[in-house]
C-alpha cells in the first residue's frame, strides 16, 4: 500500500472519528458552478453578495495559508473557488472533538475529494468569483492521489486504461465526448424530423453479414448454436424495408474481429439508413444535408479545422469517379477496355504501387490503386462514385457502366466517412454475388460469407427501390472535434491486457 494512499485512509477514519462519514448518501445544491458564474458576473472585485448558494464538486487544488484556504471546486459545468476562512467558518458552526471546522476542513481534504458547501458569495480582490464556505461536508473521499495538474496524464496509454482520471484532469476530453453525445442526438433528430424510425435489429446472428469483416464467433449454450456479434445491421433493416417500413435506420454497436489503428477499433459505432423509391444520388444529397447540419450543431460553423488544414463541409460537396481520381493520380485509364487483371497489375507496379497477387482482377486492382495513390489525398469532402462489382456484392450494377456498381464513399481528410449504393434488389443476382461470397469463404477468406438463405428469401418476396448508407459515427467525431485517434472518441476502447508485474 503507497504512503499516500494509507495517509487518506486515516484522514477517512478521522473523519468517522468526528461522527462524518467519509461517503455520504446525497446532497441537496442549489446552482452549478457555471450558472454562478454566468449570474453573478457583476459583482465587483473585494465585494460581496449575501445570497446563500450550496455547490459540490471534486477538489482539484487547494492553498492554505494561515488562517485562510482556496479551494477549487469543479463539477460538470465548470470551477469556482471556495474562500475558507478560518473565522467566520469557525463562528458558523461548533467544534467537534476540540478541532474546528476549518482545521477539520484543511486537514482532512484532499485534492481529488469530493465535498459539498454552502455559504454567500464574494468576488476576489483579484477577481476570482467564490463561495465563502459557512458549511461543508465530505461526499465522497478520494483514496488516490489526481496527477500533477501542471503535466496531466502525460501516458496515453493509462489515459485511455484509466479514462476516468483521463476525464477528471483534460477539459479537452470532456469536451470530446461531451460533442459526441450532442451529435448522436443531433442525427437522431435530423432522421426523425424527416419521417426516419429508429429500428432495433439484432446483435447475435446466425449468419453474419452485410459487410466483408471478419466476425466475432460467440455460443449459445441452451440452443447449443454457434452465432455471430453482428458486423452490419445492413441486411436486418432491408428486410423491414420489404415488410413495408420505407424510411428505417439503426444507430449502434457494430463489432468487427479486426486490427486496431488510429482508425479502427474492433467495437465501433454506425448509423445505417434506409429510405424506399431512392437510389444513390438521392443519398448523397440526404450524407450532405445530415453531416453539414450536425456539425452546425455541435461546432457552430460548417467550416472546421482538422489537423492542421480547414475542411470546408457546406454543401454541395465534390463528386467524381473512382476511374477518374486514379486516372489523374496514376495516368491508369481503367476505363480502356482492353485492359485485363495482369495489365492492369503491371501499370501499378510501373505507377510505383503494389499490385497484391489477392488483387486478381481488373475492379480490384482498380480498388487498390486508388486506396494507395489517390485516397489519402482527399482532404476537402468527395464523394468517390461508381466501384467495382467485385468488391460491392450487395450494390445494385451500375445503369450504364458494365462491371460497374451504384456506389459511392464519402472521403474527408483522407478518411471514408461514409457508404452507400443503390440497393440490389434482384435476388437472383443477389444470390449469385453470395454464392461468389461463399466461395471465398470456404477457400479461406475469413472476411467473406456465406448465402443468407432468409434474406433472399425476403428479397424474393419483394423489395422496393431503395437507397442505403452507412456512416461511422466515431470517425465523424473524430473529424468534428479534431481528434488524432479513434481512441479518442471512444470512452473505453479495447486495449491488449496490462503485463503484471511480479511482486
Amino acid at each position: 500500500m503507497s504512503e499516500l494512499r494509507q495517509t487518506r485512509l486515516e484522514k477517512a477514519q478521522a473523519l468517522k472519528d468526528l461522527g462524518q462519514c467519509p461517503y455520504a448518501l446525497r446532497f441537496d445544491r442549489s446552482h452549478y458552478t457555471a450558472s454562478l458564474q454566468v449570474d453573478h458576473e457583476d459583482l465587483e472585485n473585494g465585494q460581496e453578495r449575501h445570497v446563500t448558494v450550496s455547490v459540490a464538486g471534486r477538489v482539484m487544488s487547494r492553498r492554505v495559508m494561515g488562517k485562510l484556504a482556496f479551494f477549487t471546486l469543479s463539477d460538470e459545468t465548470g470551477n469556482i473557488q471556495l474562500y475558507i476562512e478560518k473565522a467566520s467558518l469557525d463562528n458558523a458552526t461548533s467544534q467537534v472533538n476540540g478541532k474546528g471546522q476549518f482545521a477539520q476542513l484543511t486537514e482532512l481534504v484532499d485534492s481529488g475529494d469530493w465535498i459539498g458547501v454552502k455559504g454567500t458569495l464574494r468576488r476576489t480582490d483579484r477577481g476570482e468569483l467564490s463561495v465563502k464556505v459557512q458549511l461543508w461536508q465530505m461526499l465522497s473521499k478520494s483514496l488516490q492521489p489526481l496527477p500533477d495538474k501542471w503535466h496531466g496524464l502525460v501516458d496515453v496509454e493509462k489515459r485511455y486504461r484509466q479514462r476516468y482520471i483521463d476525464l477528471i484532469v483534460s477539459p479537452t476530453s470532456r469536451e470530446t465526448f461531451r460533442k459526441r453525445a450532442l451529435l448522436v442526438s443531433a442525427i437522431r433528430r435530423f432522421l426523425d424530423d424527416r419521417g426516419f424510425l429508429e429500428i432495433e435489429t439484432p446483435v447475435l446472428q446466425s449468419e453474419a453479414g452485410g459487410a466483408e469483416a471478419r466476425p466475432f464467433v460467440t455460443h449459445h449454450n441452451t440452443l447449443d448454436l454457434p452465432l455471430y456479434l453482428r458486423i452490419a445491421t445492413e441486411l436486418h433493416l432491408k428486410r423491414l424495408v420489404v415488410g413495408g417500413f420505407e424510411r428505417v435506420y439503426e444507430l449502434g454497436r457494430i463489432f468487427r474481429n479486426e486490427g486496431i489503428s488510429t482508425k479502427h477499433n474492433p467495437e465501433f459505432t454506425s448509423v445505417e439508413i434506409y429510405q424506399a423509391f431512392t437510389d444513390y444520388n438521392d443519398m448523397m444529397v440526404l450524407t450532405e444535408q445530415l453531416i453539414s447540419s450536425v456539425c452546425l450543431q455541435v461546432c457552430g460553423s460548417t467550416k472546421i479545422c482538422y489537423q492542421g488544414a480547414e475542411i470546408d463541409l457546406s454543401p454541395p460537396w465534390r463528386r467524381a469517379s473512382m476511374q477518374e481520381l486514379v486516372k489523374d493520380a496514376t495516368g491508369i485509364d481503367f476505363n480502356d477496355s482492353s485492359l485485363n487483371a495482369v495489365k492492369a497489375a503491371s501499370s501499378l507496379i510501373q505507377a510505383g504501387l503494389e499490385a497484391p497477387t489477392q488483387a486478381n482482377s481488373v475492379g480490384r486492382l482498380l480498388n487498390e490503386a486508388f486506396e494507395q495513390a489517390v485516397e489519402p489525398n482527399l482532404i476537402q469532402p468527395t464523394f468517390v462514385v461508381d466501384y467495382p462489382i467485385e468488391i460491392s456484392p450487395l450494390a445494385r450494377p451500375h445503369r450504364s457502366k458494365p462491371g460497374m456498381v451504384e456506389r459511392f464513399e464519402l472521403f474527408i481528410s483522407g478518411r471514408e466517412m461514409a457508404n452507400a449504393f443503390s440497393e440490389l434488389i434482384d435476388p437472383i443476382d443477389q444470390r449469385e454475388r453470395l454464392e461468389l461470397q461463399q466461395e471465398r469463404k470456404i477457400s479461406g477468406d475469413l472476411e467473406a460469407h456465406g448465402v443468407d438463405e432468409d434474406f433472399i428469401n425476403a428479397l424474393e418476396v419483394g423489395m422496393p427501390p431503395t437507397g442505403g448508407l452507412g456512416i461511422g459515427i466515431d470517425r465523424l467525431v473524430m473529424l468534428l472535434t479534431d481528434s488524432p485517434s479513434i481512441r479518442d472518441v471512444i470512452a473505453f476502447p479495447l486495449l491488449r491486457p496490462e503485463l503484471k508485474t511480479q511482486p
